[in-house]
């Protein structure tokens, strides 16, 4: 091996959303075009990467105690290069590199095209720092080096920011405004991954419903309009999409899944609170009635979907009847899954400038308590419901508990683990659920009809 391509090796890690593990592809493709050879282990890279997450304060802890360890092997190989890229490289920009000396680059979500440049700037004994958000960059023409271990699923990134400016959201401030990428460059890297033969893709972005691609001619294009064209391509290839909002979810899109089978029966929902009060507070341009109508229009159209859900708890001036609402609303919905967590102030944020962290964290870890309780409960009968049914089911591995049984996911996003046999990763197989537990569907394969 040369001392050329020794001296070129990235090593990355990547934290947080979906929208993260999108962006660290196209980096890795970024940086192999500059002869950059990815490898996974850290103690022979010329080059480290840590793709950062700023949506919560425990997610910036965790980039701390790497970026320790990330010194320790700057101290070895002094000639090794560290670099901070995305969400918490946006908020806190230069003050990175006061605080932590053994970074040399600091580069925000839209700037990962200077990443090259400012790496040779760093070897000339400069810092390389490029926070600049940007209104019209989406990496379409950029095709994503895919790092997922199955080669089966991959995430195409639709659009790019956030206008919703949610009161205690840190997102709108490190990715930007909106900007919907152009479909043909979707379509073709939609087309590339089916023809490479993945089996599976999502469509992400911060908010997916308010994609729009206008044209010259003052053509507009819809979100609706995209899945459609999506779906189209090819009939054996799953689409799924993530993050809906339930200001802009569309009963067009509703029609639209339901028209094709291999649009996936799973709609995320975030719905943060069952508050009307404090869903005002948050910003979230929805109440508790839009919400349960959508809820309700996704039940009519799309009877056997899931739906899965993000819920804060302690939010600014949340009372305890808020919190009841909350419940109960959780009670009427019937959430397959959700991600739960109590609320932290977080910098530069409205709410941090404007509202006042009123609630007692005793009371908002006790909140998320019963938040979490009842969660597992429903998780638990909606899983139950299952059982005696059968689902087609996408292979991705063997289970985490056993090499003899594989492990994958119906149409509803539900995990499905069942006995192994003669299948192949990417093999779509019938199974007939046996049982069920709160978060996973068991059973075995049938012949398929």
């Amino acid at each position: 091996m040369s001392e050329m391509t020794d001296r070129k090796k990235l090593y990355i890690e990547t934290y947080g959303c979906q929208m993260n593990v999108a962006d660290s592809e196209v980096v890795i493709s970024l940086m192999q075009e500059q002869g950059y050879e990815v490898t996974e282990r850290m103690e022979e890279a010329s080059l480290i990467l840590v793709n950062t997450c700023s949506i919560r304060e425990n997610a910036e802890q965790r980039i701390w105690g790497r970026l320790d360890v990330f010194r320790q092997q700057k101290e070895k190989r002094p000639g090794t290069r560290i670099g901070v890229i995305g969400c918490m490289a946006e908020r806190l920009k230069e003050d990175l590199l006061k605080r932590e000396k053994a970074v040399d680059l600091v580069v925000g979500p839209d700037a990962y095209r200077a990443l090259p440049g400012l790496v040779e700037q760093v070897e000339s004994g400069q810092n390389g720092v490029n926070t600049i958000l940007s209104r019209e960059e989406t990496y379409g023409d950029i095709m994503p080096v895919r790092t997922g271990a199955n080669n089966i699923s991959a995430f195409i990134s639709i659009m790019r920011g956030c206008n919703n400016m949610c009161t205690y959201c840190i997102v709108p401030y490190v990715r930007g405004r909106e900007r919907s990428r152009d479909p043909q460059t979707i379509f073709r890297e939609v087309e590339t991954l089916a023809q490479a033969g993945y089996r599976e893709v999502t469509l992400i972005g911060q908010n997916v419903d308010s994609y729009r691609w206008r044209t010259n001619d003052g053509r507009s294009y819809p979100f609706a309009w995209l899945l459609e064209q999506v779906a189209q391509i090819d009939s054996r290839l799953r689409i799924r999409f993530s993050t809906s909002h339930p200001k802009d979810l569309s009963d067009r899109v509703l029609e639209v899944m339901a028209r094709y089978p291999n649009i996936c029966r799973h709609i995320h929902l975030p719905v943060q609170s069952g508050s009307t009060k404090v869903l005002k507070a948050m910003n979230r341009g929805y109440t508790r009635e839009w919400y349960l109508n959508r809820i309700d229009a996704i039940r009519s159209h799309l009877p056997d979907a899931q739906i899965t859900t993000d819920i804060m708890a302690g939010f600014c001036s949340e009372n305890e009847d808020d919190h009841r609402q909350t419940l109960s609303l959780m009670e009427y919905v019937e959430y397959d899954f959700a991600y739960m967590f109590k609320y932290s102030e977080r910098p530069g944020t409205r709410a941090a400038r404007k509202m006042e962290d009123d609630v007692p964290e005793q009371t908002k870890k006790k909140r998320l308590q019963e938040i979490i309780d009842l969660q597992n409960k429903i998780s638990a009968a909606v899983k139950q419901k299952a059982v005696g049914k059968t689902f087609e089911v996408l292979v991705e591995g063997s289970s985490k508990k056993s090499s003899q049984q594989l492990s994958g996911r119906n149409s509803q996003n539900q995990v499905v683990v069942f006995p192994k046999g003669n299948q192949q990763v990417g093999d779509f197989v019938q199974v007939r659920i046996d049982q069920a537990t709160p978060g996973t569907l068991i059973g075995n394969q049938v012949e398929s009809k």
